[in-house]
């Protein structure tokens, strides 16, 4: 009986970390905003015509959002006083367009729905619309969770992996979420529409020798495009063969020495994580299921449901603001 006891108080532990995933539902709208999916569907395609980089700047807010506090939306928020998550040293490079793609989408389903739909579905939902808008895999969207009351942008740090992350630590991350490394593989795909500053990988660059694991081709590229003395703004595409296409291009890039982050090239570098990367590589159909499964995990962390949190008027502020 204690065993029993004891596993079952185990298993509610692990629940509780993973966010209570079993909680959100599909059909969770169905009766209060029947057409949530189609409103926000429009609302990102009428973004995307503006921008492209819509695609890369929800993906990676859907991801910095759920990392830190839960999927929440917390990372919308915007304090007077420069301290909430956004003001986070790593979230700075997070861009604008990320944000306003949701702001316009609940502002849209505001008009129909009012005090309905949380931020956090909606900005899960457009996470997953921008990658079906360049050609990535769809997957259902669990819906039901609650807009977060927490904002702070020193719980920040930690929570987040970092451009010079090796496998342990990428896993460390990620498992503390309930997420494998297959999972944590699959989510590094999105890198195939994202892009990054210089500041990033010049290390690889410029060190006491240029980054061995590096296509020398590629690296002779990069220190044209990012000299010592970089402009800070420059932009470098993570996927040097299809930037603006979600497929498994960016696995063929790492097994060819093209990866741009060390985080990323670690990944076929590292015999642990090596054949995974292959596979993506050769096979997009299983990069495809590998990413939808991922995102749905990645949704369930640390989610706010039934009577916790708030819906949000506005996004980028609590309520009682």
């Amino acid at each position: 009986m204690e065993t029993r006891r004891l596993l079952v108080w185990v298993l509610m532990g692990f629940a509780m970390m993973c966010g209570g995933g079993a909680q959100l539902t599909e059909n969770f709208y169905s009766s209060t905003c029947p057409n949530v999916e189609a409103i926000v569907n429009q609302a990102v395609t009428n973004k995307l015509a503006q921008t492209f980089t819509t695609i890369p700047a929800t993906l990676r807010l859907f991801f910095h959002d759920c990392m830190v506090e839960g999927c929440d939306a917390s990372v919308m928020i915007a304090s007077p006083n420069g301290d909430a998550e956004k003001d986070a040293p790593i979230n700075l490079s997070l861009a604008g367009d990320g944000f306003d793609t949701v702001i316009k989408a609940k502002e849209a389903v505001e008009a129909e729905c009012p005090g309905v739909v949380s931020c956090a579905d909606i900005l899960a939902l457009a996470a997953r619309d921008v990658v079906v808008l360049v050609g990535g895999p769809s997957f259902n969207v669990e819906l039901g969770r609650r807009d977060g009351l927490v904002s702070i942008a020193s719980r920040v740090e930690g929570n987040l992996p970092k451009a010079n992350f090796n496998l342990n630590q990428l896993n460390a991350i990620f498992s503390r979420h309930g997420m494998s490394q297959t999972d944590m593989i699959a989510l590094s795909g999105a890198h195939t529409v994202g892009f990054s500053h210089c500041n990033e990988f010049t290390d690889r660059l410029y060190s006491s020798q240029v980054d061995p694991t590096m296509n020398s081709d590629f690296a002779q590229r990069l220190m044209q495009l990012c000299p010592r003395n970089f402009d800070p703004q420059v932009a470098i595409d993570l996927d040097v063969q299809s930037p603006r296409a979600f497929d498994n291009l960016y696995y063929q890039n790492l097994v060819s020495g093209q990866g741009l982050l060390t985080s990323d090239q670690v990944l076929f570098t590292d015999s642990d994580s090596q054949s995974t990367v292959v596979e993506f590589a050769n096979n997009p159909a299983e990069f495809n299921a590998a990413f939808g499964t991922a995102m749905r995990k990645l949704g369930r962390v640390g989610v706010k449901t039934g009577k916790e949190g708030e819906i949000r008027i506005d996004c980028t502020k609590f309520n009682s603001s």
